[in-house]
């Protein structure tokens, strides 16, 4: 096992190890570990001190910000008052200083009295109370040793939580599933109660003793939980429920939620009655002894129980599931199940889980339930994905303002206060919008936040154009609104607008601008006011210029934009005034060649384009941009240029999509065999865009689909996909059925490619 081990940032501390119930289906008591016959009734003082001293120095050590201590048996509210406060107090001042202390306590209830809930109150002890539902359910296995029910004790300590004065502490209900009790009567039994969080546990068992199945349905408990799924939905989900949240995460691309599910590494301890470091308690289910690590608090560090090979076993996240899972669509979901549940004599945990087909049932109906409702609708709306975009840029530059801190000092605040003073009219307002959504304003904001993370000393300078922006967005209002800019090399940029000549090479300064009907009043520090004409070049001005050629849709052709050089070759040099004319009209005929062979793929394109960079021939790093943009080498052979065009727009698309929406997770934990390139592997993300792309060209050029089949049985089957990476491949495939068929398929069939597709 490589990599360092994960702290541990929770501690179950057992403070009894005795109960007051009879639970037949309790893993301390009922299970194949009996351990607890030999352990001291109660956490002695020694122990909880050197606990809690084990668990600063472990906090200060890995600098964690925040631990959990749950209190647990047993039966922790066995252990008396004063020795819970003894705990509190040990605790609460090892850890004063070195890092926030969050204190837990699960319990079944049946002692919860306002002699406790006050000591919780002072100490902020948030309390769990374990309730399987409805007298009927709850009564099944959770009784005293004589048969009685629990079930009105635990209702009286429910209520009592639930008081104003106490209602902070409450921390939620959790329930374990048995499938013979009425889903629905279960859940309306806890939702009734109002708590915070319901969390719904399967049933410990392994492979040698598998859960009971009355009805021998491998699905039984995903079908179990799915009636309870769709009463919640029913309900509003009001009452948040661990186990749904977690799947509902995953499907989107998050993390897991829950121990029981998902692949996040495990990061807690077990302190026994008498000091004794264990794993997770849940084990004790599998064998004799499962749990224990031979260490204790007197003589090991918790480090020392984080390497030990138990606990690094279940650290391995994706590389600690067996391979059946590895190889399961629904392992990012299920995570492999429970450790525990994982266990077979013949050979460990090496195993699916003994809930498998129910965890892929469950994970699988969630999905189909709910993938309308939660995939972005950026996904088959391209208004909603280039308000994405938007909101993307908007969030970007209110980051920046707080990256830097101040450090900006006067030129950025004014600036700032101008571009709020353009937000409060309607006017400035879409003047603000049209630059912020110029694609390589992001490509400005992308670079200077990296280049304040990376400590680079000219990262601020770049902030600094700032006001260029806000001029430019204040020229679009039209508002008159004068703004201050910096010029740097003679020249000031205005983006999506044009680059003024202010003064000679290497010169710098300050002037400051506004819209005066159609030009541009401009007064540099110290010197009058002079009126450029904003339509044509001239020697103090060079507008970005704008075509609608053909059948293309009216773009704007930027050679000017300082940001415009991020694209996998070189940006042009200014054109010239008859070099762009041909080059837009060259656009044009590719566009009208386009619209022959690919109509829907044109519409759609003619729908995002905004802008054109002209590219010269050769490569260099490519650097993120906004939505709208592409960049193209001018060959002058029109079919090759029409492929460029539409492979550049396909690619800025599912480019804009990742920006605002996950597709998928884990990328570069599976390699892919290209099946257009059978010597290359690949990660899932350059599956998807290999075929993302090909699909779109296939129109073009039909032998592209050479291999499209194959990949989408290969990302149908991956575990990768988010809920919205999947509805984009279903899309996707709707899109490559229409190349069949299609009539002119063959115009381009003997065209070059300017970039290979990969």
């Amino acid at each position: 096992m490589t990599g360092p081990a994960v702290p541990f940032r929770e501690i179950v501390l057992k403070v009894h190890s005795r109960c007051d119930l009879a639970c037949d289906h309790c893993y301390v008591y009922e299970h194949a570990d009996q351990s607890w016959r030999t352990r001291p009734k109660a956490v002695s003082d020694r122990v909880i001190a050197r606990t809690a001293q084990r668990l600063a120095e472990h906090a200060k050590t890995h600098a964690l910000p925040s631990v959990s201590v749950i209190l647990h048996g047993g039966e922790p509210l066995l252990a008396g008052p004063a020795r819970l406060r003894s705990v509190c107090e040990e605790f609460g001042s090892a850890l004063s200083g070195v890092a926030r202390l969050d204190l837990r306590i699960h319990t079944n209830g049946l002692q919860l009295s306002p002699r406790y809930l006050d000591l919780f109150d002072e100490f902020d002890v948030k309390v769990g109370i374990s309730l399987d539902g409805d007298r009927t359910a709850n009564d099944r296995h959770r009784r005293f040793a004589d048969g009685r029910s629990s079930h009105p004790l635990v209702l009286k300590a429910v209520e009592l939580l639930r008081q104003d004065r106490y209602r902070h502490l409450d921390l939620g209900l959790l329930c374990t599933i048995d499938i013979e009790n009425d889903p629905h009567a279960v859940l309306d039994a806890l939702t009734a109660l109002d708590p915070p969080l319901i969390d719904f546990l399967l049933p410990h068992a392994t492979w040698d003793e598998p859960p009971p199945r009355p009805d021998g349905s491998p699905t039984a408990y995903a079908e179990w939980l799915l009636a309870v799924f769709d009463r919640w939905q029913e309900g509003g989900g009001q009452v948040p429920v661990r186990l749904f949240s977690s799947v509902l995460s995953t499907l989107s691309g998050g993390p897991s939620l829950t121990e029981s599910l998902g692949l996040a590494p495990t990061d807690l301890v077990v302190v026994e009655t008498d000091g004794q470091l264990e794993q997770v308690d849940s084990l004790k289910s599998a064998y004799e002894g499962a749990a224990a690590t031979g260490f204790d608090v007197f003589s090991h560090s918790f480090d020392d129980v984080a390497a030990h090979p138990g606990v690094r076993a279940r650290q391995l996240g994706l590389a600690g599931v067996s391979e059946t899972c590895r190889r399961c669509p629904v392992v990012r979901s299920c995570g492999g199940g429970l450790y525990t549940h994982r266990y077979r004599a013949v050979n460990g945990f090496d195993n699916p889980s003994v809930y498998c087909a129910d965890l892929e049932a469950l994970v699988r109906g969630i999905q189909a339930r709910t993938s309308a409702a939660t995939v972005s609708p950026a996904l088959t709306d391209r208004n909603e994905l280039a308000a994405g975009q938007h909101d993307l840029t908007r969030t970007l530059l209110a980051g920046l303002h707080d990256a830097l801190d101040g450090r900006g000092g006067a030129r950025w605040d004014e600036a700032w206060e101008l571009a709020a003073v353009l937000e409060s009219s309607d006017e400035g307002a879409a003047g603000l919008d049209r630059v912020l959504a110029h694609p390589y304003t992001r490509t400005w904001l992308l670079d200077v936040l990296e280049g304040l993370h990376a400590e680079r000393p000219e990262a601020v300078g770049q902030a600094l154009r700032l006001p260029s922006y806000v001029a430019a967005a204040a020229v679009r209002s039209g508002l008159g609104l004068e703004v201050p800019a910096d010029y740097r090399d003679g020249r000031l940029f205005l983006p999506t607008l044009g680059e003024l000549r202010l003064a000679g090479p290497g010169e710098a300064g300050r002037a400051r601008v506004r819209a005066v009907g159609e030009g541009l009043s401009v007064r540099r520090e110290g010197g009058g006011e002079r009126i450029v004409p904003r339509g044509a070049d001239s020697s103090d001005w060079l507008p970005v210029r704008h075509f609608a050629a053909g059948g293309a849709p009216r773009f704007a052709l930027d050679d000017l934009d300082p940001c415009r050089d991020c694209f996998e070759a070189p940006a042009a040099p200014r054109l010239d005034r008859k070099e762009a004319e041909a080059w837009a009209e060259e656009v044009g005929r590719a566009w009208e060649l386009l619209e022959r062979a690919a109509p829907r793929q044109a519409a759609d394109a003619a729908e995002s384009l905004t802008t054109l960079t002209p590219l010269v021939a050769g490569r260099n790093v490519k650097r993120p941009y906004g939505h709208g943009a592409v960049g193209l080498v001018m060959t002058g052979d029109t079919q090759e240029l029409a492929l460029a065009l539409l492979s550049g727009l396909r690619r800025a698309r599912l480019r804009a999509l990742l920006d605002i929406t996950d597709l998928y997770t884990l990328d570069g934990a599976w390699k892919y065999a290209l099946p257009w390139e059978r010597n290359t592997t690949v990660p899932f993300s350059g599956l998807l865009a290999g075929t993302y792309e090909r699909v779109g060209l296939s129109f073009l050029v039909p032998g592209f689909m050479e291999g499209v089949p194959e990949a989408f049985d290969m990302m149908d089957g991956a575990a990768e996909p988010t809920a919205g990476g999947m509805r984009l491949l279903e899309s996707l495939r709707d899109e490559a059925r229409g190349v069949q068929g299609t009539s002119g398929m063959n115009i381009l069939m003997n065209a070059v490619v300017h970039e290979p597709v990969r």
